[in-house]
Protein backbone atom coordinates (compact mmCIF):
# COMPACT_ATOMS: atom_id res chain seq x y z
CA UNK A 1 0.00 0.00 0.00
CA UNK A 2 1.76 3.12 -1.18
CA UNK A 3 -1.10 5.75 -0.12
CA UNK A 4 -0.29 8.56 1.56
CA UNK A 5 -3.68 9.93 3.42
CA UNK A 6 -3.66 13.41 4.54
CA UNK A 7 -1.23 14.83 2.60
CA UNK A 8 -1.61 17.16 -0.45
CA UNK A 9 -1.09 16.80 -4.08
CA UNK A 10 2.54 17.87 -3.58
CA UNK A 11 3.30 16.28 -0.63
CA UNK A 12 2.14 13.18 -1.61
CA UNK A 13 4.58 13.48 -4.75
CA UNK A 14 7.47 14.09 -2.30
CA UNK A 15 6.54 11.25 -0.02
CA UNK A 16 6.38 8.83 -3.42
CA UNK A 17 9.73 10.08 -4.98
CA UNK A 18 12.04 7.48 -3.53
CA UNK A 19 9.84 4.94 -5.07
CA UNK A 20 9.86 6.40 -8.31
CA UNK A 21 13.79 6.53 -8.02
CA UNK A 22 13.87 2.76 -7.26
CA UNK A 23 11.39 1.90 -10.44
CA UNK A 24 13.33 4.59 -12.58
CA UNK A 25 15.91 1.83 -14.24
CA UNK A 26 12.90 -0.78 -14.52
CA UNK A 27 10.82 2.40 -16.45
CA UNK A 28 13.67 3.08 -18.73
CA UNK A 29 14.16 -0.41 -19.72
CA UNK A 30 10.40 -1.74 -20.65
CA UNK A 31 10.01 1.53 -21.83
CA UNK A 32 7.07 2.06 -19.59
CA UNK A 33 5.77 2.90 -15.98
CA UNK A 34 5.82 -0.06 -13.92
CA UNK A 35 2.85 -1.37 -12.36
CA UNK A 36 4.01 -0.11 -8.59
CA UNK A 37 4.66 3.25 -10.11
CA UNK A 38 1.41 3.56 -11.39
CA UNK A 39 -0.95 2.23 -9.02
CA UNK A 40 1.07 4.61 -6.20
CA UNK A 41 0.46 7.48 -8.52
CA UNK A 42 -3.36 6.50 -9.16
CA UNK A 43 -3.89 5.58 -4.80
CA UNK A 44 -2.37 8.89 -4.00
CA UNK A 45 -4.62 10.84 -6.63
CA UNK A 46 -2.27 11.87 -8.61
CA UNK A 47 -3.57 11.54 -12.39
CA UNK A 48 -6.97 13.51 -10.52
CA UNK A 49 -4.71 16.97 -9.71
CA UNK A 50 -6.89 18.50 -12.79
CA UNK A 51 -10.02 16.61 -12.59
CA UNK A 52 -13.25 18.25 -11.86
CA UNK A 53 -14.29 18.56 -8.12
CA UNK A 54 -17.54 17.65 -9.26
CA UNK A 55 -15.99 13.96 -10.70
CA UNK A 56 -14.27 13.54 -7.51
CA UNK A 57 -10.78 14.98 -8.63
CA UNK A 58 -8.69 17.79 -7.09
CA UNK A 59 -9.07 20.37 -9.28
CA UNK A 60 -5.96 22.08 -8.40
CA UNK A 61 -4.64 25.24 -8.79
CA UNK A 62 -1.89 25.65 -11.48
CA UNK A 63 1.15 26.03 -9.16
CA UNK A 64 0.13 23.19 -7.04
CA UNK A 65 -0.21 20.83 -10.33
CA UNK A 66 3.40 22.83 -11.52
CA UNK A 67 5.30 21.86 -8.22
CA UNK A 68 3.63 18.29 -8.31
CA UNK A 69 5.13 17.74 -11.16
CA UNK A 70 8.41 19.03 -9.82
CA UNK A 71 9.02 16.89 -7.38
CA UNK A 72 7.79 13.69 -9.65
CA UNK A 73 10.60 15.02 -11.92
CA UNK A 74 13.01 15.26 -9.60
CA UNK A 75 12.56 10.72 -9.20
CA UNK A 76 11.91 10.42 -12.99
CA UNK A 77 11.47 12.84 -16.01
CA UNK A 78 9.37 9.93 -17.71
CA UNK A 79 7.34 9.24 -15.20
CA UNK A 80 6.31 13.18 -14.15
CA UNK A 81 5.49 13.38 -18.36
CA UNK A 82 3.37 10.65 -18.28
CA UNK A 83 1.87 12.26 -14.67
CA UNK A 84 1.26 15.25 -16.41
CA UNK A 85 -0.16 14.86 -20.04
CA UNK A 86 -2.68 12.04 -18.59
CA UNK A 87 -3.34 14.80 -15.46
CA UNK A 88 -4.13 17.42 -18.43
CA UNK A 89 -6.45 15.07 -20.76
CA UNK A 90 -8.33 14.93 -17.57
CA UNK A 91 -8.89 18.56 -18.02
CA UNK A 92 -11.82 17.48 -21.01
CA UNK A 93 -14.10 16.48 -18.49
CA UNK A 94 -15.12 19.90 -18.36
CA UNK A 95 -16.58 19.85 -21.35
CA UNK A 96 -18.09 16.69 -21.52
CA UNK A 97 -21.25 15.29 -21.24
CA UNK A 98 -21.30 14.41 -17.11
CA UNK A 99 -22.26 10.56 -18.06
CA UNK A 100 -19.44 10.45 -20.24
CA UNK A 101 -17.01 12.06 -18.19
CA UNK A 102 -18.29 9.31 -14.80
CA UNK A 103 -17.82 6.84 -17.32
CA UNK A 104 -14.06 7.47 -18.99
CA UNK A 105 -12.70 8.97 -15.46
CA UNK A 106 -14.73 7.05 -12.69
CA UNK A 107 -13.83 3.51 -14.07
CA UNK A 108 -11.12 2.41 -12.95
CA UNK A 109 -8.11 3.00 -13.51
CA UNK A 110 -9.61 6.25 -14.98
CA UNK A 111 -6.51 7.53 -17.34
CA UNK A 112 -7.12 9.18 -20.21
CA UNK A 113 -4.18 10.03 -22.94
CA UNK A 114 -3.85 11.53 -26.38
CA UNK A 115 -1.74 12.35 -29.44
CA UNK A 116 -1.07 15.24 -31.76
CA UNK A 117 -3.95 16.89 -33.67
CA UNK A 118 -4.64 14.92 -37.19
CA UNK A 119 -7.03 13.89 -39.11
CA UNK A 120 -10.84 14.29 -39.85
CA UNK A 121 -13.96 12.09 -38.64
CA UNK A 122 -17.13 12.24 -40.52
CA UNK A 123 -20.42 13.15 -39.18
CA UNK A 124 -22.88 10.82 -39.30
CA UNK A 125 -26.41 10.24 -37.36
CA UNK A 126 -25.63 9.85 -33.40
CA UNK A 127 -22.05 10.75 -33.97
CA UNK A 128 -19.06 10.51 -35.65
CA UNK A 129 -17.26 7.81 -37.48
CA UNK A 130 -13.25 7.55 -37.26
CA UNK A 131 -10.53 5.84 -39.39
CA UNK A 132 -7.03 7.21 -38.37
CA UNK A 133 -3.96 6.57 -37.16
CA UNK A 134 -2.36 9.42 -34.60
CA UNK A 135 1.06 9.50 -32.67
CA UNK A 136 3.04 10.87 -29.62
CA UNK A 137 0.35 9.54 -27.09
CA UNK A 138 2.50 9.62 -24.06
CA UNK A 139 0.95 7.44 -21.07
CA UNK A 140 -1.14 5.37 -23.51
CA UNK A 141 0.44 2.19 -21.91
CA UNK A 142 -1.46 2.90 -18.44
CA UNK A 143 -4.73 4.38 -20.11
CA UNK A 144 -7.64 2.90 -20.08
CA UNK A 145 -9.33 5.91 -22.33
CA UNK A 146 -7.65 7.31 -25.83
CA UNK A 147 -9.15 10.46 -27.69
CA UNK A 148 -7.50 12.24 -30.78
CA UNK A 149 -8.49 15.57 -31.83
CA UNK A 150 -10.12 15.50 -35.43
CA UNK A 151 -11.17 18.14 -38.15
CA UNK A 152 -15.00 17.10 -38.73
CA UNK A 153 -16.53 17.00 -41.56
CA UNK A 154 -20.44 16.79 -42.59
CA UNK A 155 -21.70 13.66 -44.15
CA UNK A 156 -21.49 15.35 -47.60
CA UNK A 157 -18.03 15.28 -47.20
CA UNK A 158 -17.96 19.70 -46.69
CA UNK A 159 -15.73 20.89 -43.21
CA UNK A 160 -17.66 21.95 -40.41
CA UNK A 161 -16.57 25.60 -39.83
CA UNK A 162 -17.20 27.57 -36.40
CA UNK A 163 -19.14 30.63 -36.51
CA UNK A 164 -15.64 32.73 -36.97
CA UNK A 165 -15.20 30.33 -39.90
CA UNK A 166 -12.29 28.25 -38.61
CA UNK A 167 -12.59 24.53 -38.50
CA UNK A 168 -14.00 22.51 -35.82
CA UNK A 169 -11.89 20.60 -34.07
CA UNK A 170 -13.37 17.57 -31.55
CA UNK A 171 -11.66 15.45 -29.54
CA UNK A 172 -13.10 12.24 -29.52
CA UNK A 173 -12.93 9.64 -27.18
CA UNK A 174 -12.90 6.17 -26.98
CA UNK A 175 -11.85 3.07 -24.89
CA UNK A 176 -8.40 1.65 -25.96
CA UNK A 177 -9.46 -1.60 -26.56
CA UNK A 178 -10.69 -0.23 -29.11
CA UNK A 179 -7.69 0.90 -30.95
CA UNK A 180 -4.70 -0.75 -32.30
CA UNK A 181 -1.25 0.19 -30.82
CA UNK A 182 1.97 0.81 -32.37
CA UNK A 183 4.91 0.02 -30.36
CA UNK A 184 6.73 2.62 -31.69
CA UNK A 185 8.72 4.63 -28.74
CA UNK A 186 12.58 3.44 -29.55
CA UNK A 187 14.24 7.17 -28.52
CA UNK A 188 17.03 8.57 -26.63
CA UNK A 189 15.19 10.32 -23.92
CA UNK A 190 12.08 9.86 -21.82
CA UNK A 191 12.10 6.25 -22.80
CA UNK A 192 9.84 5.21 -20.18
CA UNK A 193 6.86 7.16 -21.66
CA UNK A 194 5.98 4.81 -23.87
CA UNK A 195 4.99 7.62 -26.52
CA UNK A 196 3.16 4.95 -28.47
CA UNK A 197 0.87 5.88 -31.55
CA UNK A 198 -2.61 4.12 -32.04
CA UNK A 199 -5.32 4.10 -34.54
CA UNK A 200 -9.16 3.00 -35.07
CA UNK A 201 -11.07 1.76 -38.26
CA UNK A 202 -14.76 2.24 -38.99
CA UNK A 203 -15.11 3.42 -35.20
CA UNK A 204 -18.19 4.98 -34.34
CA UNK A 205 -17.86 7.76 -31.63
CA UNK A 206 -21.17 8.61 -30.23
CA UNK A 207 -21.90 12.36 -29.56
CA UNK A 208 -21.73 12.62 -25.72
CA UNK A 209 -17.58 11.48 -26.32
CA UNK A 210 -16.57 13.78 -28.83
CA UNK A 211 -15.82 17.30 -26.76
CA UNK A 212 -15.35 20.70 -28.16
CA UNK A 213 -12.29 21.21 -25.79
CA UNK A 214 -11.04 24.41 -24.83
CA UNK A 215 -13.95 26.22 -26.40
CA UNK A 216 -15.81 28.45 -23.52
CA UNK A 217 -19.31 27.87 -24.96
CA UNK A 218 -19.12 24.19 -24.12
CA UNK A 219 -17.47 24.80 -21.22
CA UNK A 220 -19.59 22.94 -18.07
CA UNK A 221 -17.08 24.14 -15.63
CA UNK A 222 -16.57 27.64 -13.69
CA UNK A 223 -13.45 27.29 -11.66
CA UNK A 224 -10.54 29.40 -12.28
CA UNK A 225 -8.37 26.46 -13.66
CA UNK A 226 -10.93 25.94 -16.77
CA UNK A 227 -10.55 29.08 -18.10
CA UNK A 228 -6.61 28.08 -18.97
CA UNK A 229 -6.63 25.98 -22.22
CA UNK A 230 -5.22 22.38 -21.62
CA UNK A 231 -2.00 23.86 -23.94
CA UNK A 232 -1.45 26.26 -21.67
CA UNK A 233 -1.52 23.87 -18.70
CA UNK A 234 0.45 21.54 -20.80
CA UNK A 235 3.40 24.01 -21.28
CA UNK A 236 3.69 25.25 -18.04
CA UNK A 237 3.38 21.00 -16.35
CA UNK A 238 6.08 20.29 -18.72
CA UNK A 239 8.31 23.31 -18.10
CA UNK A 240 8.09 22.91 -14.32
CA UNK A 241 8.99 19.22 -15.40
CA UNK A 242 11.93 20.67 -16.78
CA UNK A 243 12.95 22.46 -13.78
CA UNK A 244 12.22 19.62 -11.47
CA UNK A 245 14.60 17.45 -14.06
CA UNK A 246 17.31 20.34 -13.80
CA UNK A 247 17.00 20.78 -9.98
CA UNK A 248 17.87 16.90 -9.62
CA UNK A 249 21.19 16.91 -12.10
CA UNK A 250 22.57 20.06 -10.09
CA UNK A 251 22.20 18.01 -7.19
CA UNK A 252 23.67 15.31 -8.24
CA UNK A 253 26.67 17.55 -9.72
CA UNK A 254 27.01 19.20 -6.32
CA UNK A 255 27.10 15.83 -4.56
CA UNK A 256 29.87 14.46 -6.88
CA UNK A 257 31.92 17.50 -6.73
CA UNK A 258 32.23 17.85 -2.72
CA UNK A 259 33.84 14.28 -2.94
CA UNK A 260 35.37 13.77 -5.67
CA UNK A 261 39.20 14.42 -6.84
CA UNK A 262 40.16 13.94 -10.58
CA UNK A 263 43.68 12.27 -11.20
CA UNK A 264 46.63 14.72 -10.51
CA UNK A 265 43.83 17.82 -9.40
CA UNK A 266 43.30 19.07 -6.39
CA UNK A 267 39.67 18.23 -4.86
CA UNK A 268 36.31 19.46 -6.72
CA UNK A 269 35.13 21.34 -4.27
CA UNK A 270 37.98 23.43 -3.68
CA UNK A 271 38.67 23.92 -7.56
CA UNK A 272 37.53 27.63 -8.15
CA UNK A 273 36.81 27.03 -11.49
CA UNK A 274 33.89 24.13 -10.27
CA UNK A 275 33.03 26.89 -7.20
CA UNK A 276 32.05 29.24 -10.19
CA UNK A 277 30.04 26.84 -11.74
CA UNK A 278 28.48 25.46 -9.57
CA UNK A 279 27.62 29.24 -7.84
CA UNK A 280 26.11 30.19 -11.64
CA UNK A 281 23.90 27.36 -12.25
CA UNK A 282 22.35 27.30 -9.04
CA UNK A 283 21.48 31.46 -9.77
CA UNK A 284 20.19 30.18 -13.34
CA UNK A 285 17.95 27.65 -11.84
CA UNK A 286 16.76 29.51 -9.03
CA UNK A 287 16.09 32.88 -11.30
CA UNK A 288 14.39 30.23 -13.85
CA UNK A 289 12.33 28.36 -11.07
CA UNK A 290 11.01 31.95 -9.64
CA UNK A 291 10.20 33.52 -13.27
CA UNK A 292 7.91 30.31 -13.78
CA UNK A 293 5.86 30.17 -10.63
CA UNK A 294 5.96 34.14 -10.27
CA UNK A 295 3.96 34.26 -14.03
CA UNK A 296 1.69 30.91 -12.81
CA UNK A 297 0.72 32.75 -9.87
CA UNK A 298 -0.08 36.20 -11.46
CA UNK A 299 -2.30 34.46 -14.13
CA UNK A 300 -4.15 32.59 -11.36
CA UNK A 301 -4.44 35.35 -8.80
CA UNK A 302 -6.06 37.33 -12.18
CA UNK A 303 -8.18 34.39 -12.86
CA UNK A 304 -9.67 33.96 -9.45
CA UNK A 305 -10.20 37.51 -8.75
CA UNK A 306 -12.40 38.30 -12.27
CA UNK A 307 -12.27 35.02 -14.46
CA UNK A 308 -10.77 36.55 -17.37
CA UNK A 309 -8.21 35.29 -19.29
CA UNK A 310 -6.44 38.08 -22.08
CA UNK A 311 -4.08 37.73 -24.69
CA UNK A 312 -1.22 39.33 -22.22
CA UNK A 313 -1.77 36.34 -19.73
CA UNK A 314 -1.20 33.70 -23.27
CA UNK A 315 1.54 35.58 -23.95
CA UNK A 316 3.04 35.24 -20.15
CA UNK A 317 2.23 31.93 -19.86
CA UNK A 318 3.94 30.64 -23.00
CA UNK A 319 7.36 32.62 -23.26
CA UNK A 320 7.61 31.92 -19.36
CA UNK A 321 7.43 28.10 -20.10
CA UNK A 322 9.61 28.12 -22.88
CA UNK A 323 12.18 30.30 -21.53
CA UNK A 324 11.76 27.93 -18.67
CA UNK A 325 12.74 24.69 -20.84
CA UNK A 326 15.44 26.55 -22.53
CA UNK A 327 17.20 27.68 -19.34
CA UNK A 328 16.65 24.27 -17.57
CA UNK A 329 18.77 22.33 -20.67
CA UNK A 330 21.37 24.52 -20.15
CA UNK A 331 21.86 24.01 -16.54
CA UNK A 332 21.59 20.26 -17.30
CA UNK A 333 24.26 20.92 -19.65
CA UNK A 334 26.34 23.15 -17.03
CA UNK A 335 26.21 19.83 -14.72
CA UNK A 336 27.08 17.26 -17.24
CA UNK A 337 29.88 19.15 -18.60
CA UNK A 338 31.13 19.61 -14.98
CA UNK A 339 30.55 16.05 -13.84
CA UNK A 340 33.52 15.04 -16.73
CA UNK A 341 33.75 11.55 -17.45
CA UNK A 342 31.88 10.22 -14.27
CA UNK A 343 28.44 11.48 -16.52
CA UNK A 344 28.78 8.74 -19.09
CA UNK A 345 28.37 5.98 -17.15
CA UNK A 346 24.69 4.89 -16.72
CA UNK A 347 24.76 3.92 -12.78
CA UNK A 348 25.32 7.95 -12.10
CA UNK A 349 22.25 8.79 -13.92
CA UNK A 350 24.00 11.76 -15.39
CA UNK A 351 23.42 10.73 -19.14
CA UNK A 352 20.17 9.60 -18.44
CA UNK A 353 18.94 12.94 -17.19
CA UNK A 354 20.66 14.46 -19.74
CA UNK A 355 19.02 12.54 -22.45
CA UNK A 356 15.72 13.35 -20.93
CA UNK A 357 15.88 16.93 -20.80
CA UNK A 358 17.18 17.31 -24.10
CA UNK A 359 13.79 15.27 -25.54
CA UNK A 360 11.63 17.23 -23.58
CA UNK A 361 13.24 20.53 -25.16
CA UNK A 362 12.89 18.65 -28.62
CA UNK A 363 9.25 18.76 -27.74
CA UNK A 364 6.57 21.22 -28.91
CA UNK A 365 6.71 23.31 -25.55
CA UNK A 366 10.34 24.10 -26.58
CA UNK A 367 9.88 25.12 -29.66
CA UNK A 368 11.87 28.20 -30.70
CA UNK A 369 9.12 29.76 -32.70
CA UNK A 370 7.09 30.52 -29.39
CA UNK A 371 9.69 33.20 -29.14
CA UNK A 372 8.75 34.77 -32.50
CA UNK A 373 4.83 34.14 -31.72
CA UNK A 374 5.46 36.31 -28.70
CA UNK A 375 7.44 39.18 -29.73
CA UNK A 376 4.84 39.54 -32.35
CA UNK A 377 2.23 40.42 -30.39
CA UNK A 378 4.66 42.67 -28.28
CA UNK A 379 5.21 45.02 -31.40
CA UNK A 380 1.89 45.07 -32.32
CA UNK A 381 1.40 47.47 -29.33
CA UNK A 382 -1.75 45.93 -28.24
CA UNK A 383 -0.10 44.90 -24.79
CA UNK A 384 0.65 47.64 -23.38
CA UNK A 385 -0.43 48.78 -19.98
CA UNK A 386 -0.98 44.88 -19.14
CA UNK A 387 0.44 43.18 -16.26
CA UNK A 388 3.17 41.43 -19.13
CA UNK A 389 3.96 45.19 -19.90
CA UNK A 390 5.31 46.56 -16.32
Amino acid sequence: MTKHPGLDLVERARALAPLIAREADAIERTRRLTPDVTQALIENGLYRSLLPKSFGGTEAPLEVFMQMQEEVAKADASTAWCLGQCSVCAMTAAYLDPDAANEIFNTAPGILAWGAINHEVQAVPGGYKASARWDFASGSRQASWLGAHVRVVEADGTPRRKADGSPEIRTILFPVTSATMYDVWDVIGLRGTGTDSYSVENLFIPEKFAALRDEAEARRENGPLYKLSTNMVFSMGFAATSVGVARATLDAAIDLARGKTPQAQKAMRENNAVQGVVGRMEAQWRATRAYLYSTAAEVWRDLVRDGTLTEAHRIALRIAATWSIHQSAAVVDAAYHMAGATAVFNANRFERRFRDMHAIAQQIQGRDSHYEDVGKVILSGHLEGTPTAR
